[in-house]
């Protein structure tokens, strides 16, 4: 069990404690209480007592608040809750908290295959679970990554440490800066002759990053969530926020680019390149966490520099390629 532990430090079973409460379901709520009072200070969690059968099938829960309010004479398996949220051994420790926020439990039980109980994971170790997966999912978006422990690991790991960690995404973050320049450098004829052009650089890369990172994260976030997700309802849901907010913004664009320099031409080329990368941003920031999982990779290491980069390369493209278009076409 320990080995096990060991090799799978962030699956339920290596956060569970088994001291807890657990009674027969024949018990009565006077036995049952005998027994939490005589045995208190063995157990590592008192929120709930676990009622199993006479094969340790877990069959019911209950409050120690519930028990001590009912009648002494009372069976437990009259007033247990019999509707009962699990997890597995294997299932992942944020699956598990999240499923305590979901449900709002103080603790998840942990069964094998046979719905044998095993133990609980408490309402400390959700905290602690939460805490960590937060601060990991922050790295992963940083691009730093392979912390065992990140909420101990970012202040107590050495300066080598953290600049091993951190120096494989900067380089991939400056190799793609230099393949954006690239592409930039095969517009400079569009450059020479239409300055205006890259005053709006800036502009059009922003909103393709801000897009995609806010698709992104309310993606994973999703995913994390509900592992059970209808991907269909969810991306018709948010093709339809893609649009509203590229066809928005791409208007917005149009229109103060055209009062400032007095250009319809150039409005309507701001307008569609705005339009265009926002729709590129969101349905990249939607596949690239989709390919990860079902890779069996983590999806929020695709929301770091590496979708940035995509993004950035992919939006000059469609921004110079729509310049260049428009401006031979009416010019």
């Amino acid at each position: 069990m320990e080995e096990h532990k060991k090799n799978n430090h962030k699956a339920a079973l290596s956060r569970m404690i088994d001291r807890i409460p657990i009674v027969n379901v024949q018990a009565s709520v006077r036995e049952v209480e005998n027994q939490v009072q005589s045995r208190i200070r063995e157990y590592e969690t008192i929120n709930y007592v676990y009622v199993v059968d006479d094969k340790t099938k877990l069959v019911g829960v209950i409050s120690i608040k519930e028990i001590f309010r009912a009648p002494k004479q009372t069976k437990i398996k009259e007033i247990m809750d019999k509707e009962l949220i699990i997890a597995h051994p294997h299932t992942h420790q944020e699956t598990v908290a999240l499923l305590a926020i979901r449900h709002n439990l103080k603790a998840i039980p942990i069964v094998d295959k046979e719905y044998k109980l095993l133990g609980a994971v408490p309402s400390d170790t959700i905290l602690n679970i939460l805490h960590s997966e937060h601060i990991e999912d922050a790295l992963h978006a940083a691009g730093i990554h392979k912390f065992k422990d990140p909420a101990i690991d970012i202040i107590n790991a050495s300066a080598t440490t953290h600049f091993q960690k951190r120096l494989p995404w900067l380089v991939l973050g400056l190799l793609g800066g230099i393949l954006a320049a690239v592409v930039v450098g095969f517009f400079e004829k569009s450059l020479e002759t239409q300055l205006f052009l890259a005053a709006f650089i800036p502009t059009v890369v922003y909103i393709a990053d801000a897009v995609g990172t806010q698709t992104q994260t309310v993606f994973i976030r999703s995913m994390a969530i509900d592992h059970h997700l209808d991907l269909k309802k969810y991306l018709f849901r948010e093709i339809k926020i893609a649009l509203l907010l590229a066809l928005v913004l791409g208007i917005l664009g149009s229109i103060i680019s055209f009062f400032w320099l007095k250009s319809l031409l150039v409005g309507a080329i701001l307008g569609f390149s705005i339009f265009a990368t926002a729709i590129m941003a969101a349905a990249i920031a939607m596949l690239l966490p989709w390919l990860f999982l079902k890779s069996n990779f983590d999806p929020a290491i695709a929301s770091g520099p590496f979708a940035t980069i995509i993004r950035d390369i992919l939006s000059l493209l469609i921004y110079f390629g729509i310049a260049t278009f428009m401006l031979g076409q009416f010019l």
